[in-house]
C-alpha cells in the first residue's frame, strides 16, 4: 500500500442511529386540536428509559452535539431511526398496543408529529441524515398516505415497519391486506426497514423475562424476512426493498438456505416432472404465490443494517453479499460503538481489501438510502478514518467500550 492509499479516508455512513425530540418539543408538531390533550398527557407521563433521563439524553435532539460526536468518531452521515417516546404513547412506539380506535387516532397524531420533527431535524444538515418515518399497521390506508407525505417531506430513510408479534391485534406481515403498503413503497422507491427489538410479544414482568427477551428478540425480528418472502410481496412488487437492521448478520446465510429448502419442497409438485412432496401437499396453492427462491429474493431485494458488525460475522460477507452489508454504530445507545467506532471498524474489517471496507462502511448505505457521495466524500476527507488506520488490527479493546462489537469470543450466530 503506497502512502497515498494509506492516507486516503473511508466515507463512513452509520446505517443505524437513533434520534427523537425532547418530550415537550413535540407539541409544535402536533395539530392544534391535540394541544390540550398533549399537555395533560405530558404532565402525567413518566419516562421509563434511563438513557432518556441521563445528562446525555440531548444526543437525541441536539444537532450540533450529535454532528460533533459523530465526526469525531469518523462518521459523516447517518440513517436515523426513532428513539424518544412520541406523543400519546405509553411506551416505545413499536411495542405499544392499540386497544381502542380513540387511542389509535391519538397515537397516529403522535407519530406524525415525530415524522414532522424528524424532517426538520434532518434538514439542519442537508444530505447527512436519512430519516426513517414511523407508522402504524392498524389502518393500511393511513399508512400509505403517511408514506407519500413523508417522502414528499424529504425523509429519505424510508419507513420503519412495526413488528406484528402474535397477539398484537394486527394481521401477520404475510397478510394480503398490507399489499397497498408494499405497492407504494415500491412505487416511490422507499426502503422498508425492520429494526431489531420491535417484534417480540409481551413477556410479562418476571425477572427472567428480560433474559428470555434477549434470547428471543432477534428471532422475532427475523420473521419479517420469511413473512414477506412467502407472502409473495416481492413477487408482486419486484422493486420493493427490505432492510433488516440491528439484528446481526451471521444468521442470514443459514436462514436463507433453510428458506430455500422449504421453498423447493413447497413448489416441488409444479416443477416439470416433479413429484409432490409432503410439504407441497400441506402448502397446496403456495407455489404460484411465493415467487422466486428466497436466495434470489435476498440477492435482488434485501439488505442488512449490520450494526456494530462483529469479527465472526465478517468471514460470511460473501455469503451474505458484499453489496448487502451496511455497517452501523447505533448512536447514541450504550450498545453502540461510539466513541470507539474507529476501533469497531478495525476489529471487524482490518486486513480486508479496501474496496470491500468502503462498500460495507458507507458505499452500500449511500446506494440504498440515496446519499450523495460527492458531498460526503469531501467531509470524509476531513473526518473519516484513514485506510491505514482501519487496516491495523485492533490489539486492545478500549477500556470504556460497552458494545457487543468488542465482546470476547463471538461464535454465536443468532444475531
Amino acid at each position: 500500500m503506497d502512502s497515498a492509499d494509506k492516507n486516503a479516508r473511508y466515507t463512513v455512513i452509520s446505517a443505524d442511529c437513533h434520534a427523537g425530540a425532547d418530550l415537550l418539543d413535540y407539541k409544535p408538531y402536533l395539530e392544534r386540536k391535540h394541544h390540550d390533550e398533549f399537555d395533560a398527557w405530558a404532565a402525567a407521563y413518566v419516562n421509563p428509559y434511563e438513557d432518556l433521563l441521563a445528562d446525555t439524553a440531548d444526543r437525541n435532539w441536539n444537532s450540533g452535539r450529535r454532528v460533533a460526536e459523530l465526526e469525531a468518531d469518523g462518521i459523516v452521515a447517518e440513517v436515523v431511526f426513532p428513539n424518544t417516546v412520541p406523543p400519546f404513547f405509553p411506551s416505545a412506539s413499536l411495542l405499544a398496543p392499540v386497544p381502542t380506535r380513540e387511542e389509535f387516532a391519538l397515537r397516529w397524531a403522535g407519530l406524525r408529529a415525530h415524522n414532522r420533527w424528524l424532517a426538520d431535524f434532518c434538514s439542519l444538515v442537508p444530505g447527512r441524515r436519512a430519516g426513517v418515518a414511523q407508522l402504524l399497521l392498524n389502518d393500511v390506508d393511513e399508512a400509505v398516505a403517511e408514506v407519500r407525505r413523508t417522502k414528499e417531506a424529504g425523509l429519505t430513510g424510508g419507513i420503519l415497519l412495526p413488528g406484528a408479534p402474535p397477539g398484537s391485534g394486527v394481521p401477520e406481515l404475510y397478510a394480503a391486506s398490507y399489499d397497498p403498503l408494499w405497492a407504494v413503497c415500491a412505487e416511490l422507491d422507499v426502503p422498508v426497514n425492520h429494526h431489531g427489538g420491535s417484534a417480540s410479544p409481551p413477556l410479562g414482568d418476571e425477572p427472567a423475562a428480560r433474559a428470555v427477551f434477549m434470547v428471543e428478540t432477534t428471532w422475532f425480528s427475523h420473521r419479517a424476512l420469511w413473512h414477506l418472502m412467502f407472502g409473495g410481496a416481492f413477487r408482486r412488487h419486484p422493486a420493493l426493498r427490505l432492510v433488516l437492521t440491528e439484528q446481526g448478520s451471521g444468521w442470514i446465510p443459514g436462514v436463507v438456505e433453510m428458506l430455500d429448502y422449504y421453498h423447493e419442497r413447497l413448489v416441488a409438485a409444479v416443477r416439470p416432472g416433479g413429484a409432490a412432496s409432503a410439504e407441497s401437499k400441506f402448502g397446496a396453492g403456495l407455489a404460484a404465490s411465493m415467487g422466486a427462491r428466497p436466495s434470489e429474493v435476498w440477492r435482488d431485494n434485501c439488505y442488512v443494517g449490520a450494526s456494530f458488525m462483529r469479527p465472526h460475522e465478517v468471514p460470511l460477507r460473501d455469503l451474505i453479499g458484499l453489496d448487502k452489508i451496511m455497517w452501523g454504530c447505533d448512536y447514541p445507545h450504550d450498545e453502540g460503538t461510539t466513541p470507539y467506532s474507529r476501533e469497531g471498524l478495525r476489529i471487524a474489517y482490518a486486513g480486508l481489501p479496501r474496496d470491500e471496507v468502503a462498500a460495507m462502511a458507507g458505499g452500500n448505505a449511500a446506494r440504498v438510502y440515496g446519499f450523495d457521495l460527492t458531498l460526503l466524500d469531501a467531509l470524509a476527507a476531513v473526518h473519516g478514518p484513514t485506510v491505514a488506520e482501519v487496516a491495523e488490527p485492533l490489539k486492545e479493546v478500549p477500556s470504556g467500550a460497552t458494545s457487543p462489537a468488542f465482546a470476547p469470543g463471538g461464535s454465536v450466530r443468532v444475531w
